[in-house]
């Protein structure tokens, strides 16, 4: 089981050995420290918990300083997955990670909070079609249209209409990493990853 965390940087192409073209996305890996490695007789399920980044220490209450053992930004958990028949053996509390966890080659899935579009209409939201835009449809080009139903005089739970968009939490799976840059804590995967540049990304092997 490898997983780290790290900053989405900006996009870029580079060349495999083949000569062939990928796009990529530039992840600034920030070195990590197990702060925690838990188990099902005591926590009830079995995960590794991860701190990472710099903190101003008056930010973090005593009990938090005296757990993760420093002033970390980012605490994230990761989860061994059954289906994949992962397990935590061998990672002990204190151990540290950086962009080295991986290799050339490595299959990762990437998961982020994508960008937030504030309120949007059905159009972008869903791709609606939209209404004609014929003789004598006025200002309804972008309309959703009818969201009622006859019987029973209500608006179904679910159901597809404008609002909130964006600020998901989006996995990507089957990435590849492209290149590792364990001095500069530096890694290149293909494709694109959710999220803004300076978005806070979980990487783990897939």
């Amino acid at each position: 089981m490898q997983f780290i965390i790290g900053t989405k940087g900006r996009m870029t192409q580079v060349y495999d050995e083949k000569g062939q073209i990928h796009a990529a996305t530039i992840l600034n890996v920030t070195p990590a420290t197990v702060t925690q490695v838990k188990n099902v007789e005591k926590d009830g399920y079995t995960a590794v918990q991860i701190a990472a980044g710099e903190q101003k220490e008056h930010r973090l209450n005593k009990a938090q300083v005296g757990h993760l053992g420093g002033s970390f930004k980012h605490i994230v958990e990761f989860r061994p997955r059954a289906t994949h028949a992962e397990s935590i053996d061998g990672i002990e509390k204190g151990a540290a990670l950086d962009a080295s966890v991986f290799a050339v080659g490595d299959t990762v899935t990437v998961s982020a909070i994508s960008k937030g579009k504030g309120f949007q209409g059905g159009v972008k939201r869903h791709g609606f079609s939209g209404g004609r835009k014929s003789h004598g449809n006025k200002h309804h080009e972008r309309a959703v249209g009818s969201i009622g139903a006859t019987g029973p005089q209500r608006v179904f739970k679910g159901l597809r209409m404008p609002g909130r968009m964006g600020a998901d939490r989006i996995t990507v799976k089957n990435l590849k990493v492209l290149q590792v840059h364990p001095s500069e804590n530096i890694l290149l995967v293909s494709g694109a990853v959710p999220g803004r540049p300076g978005t806070l990304v979980e990487v783990r092997s897939a």
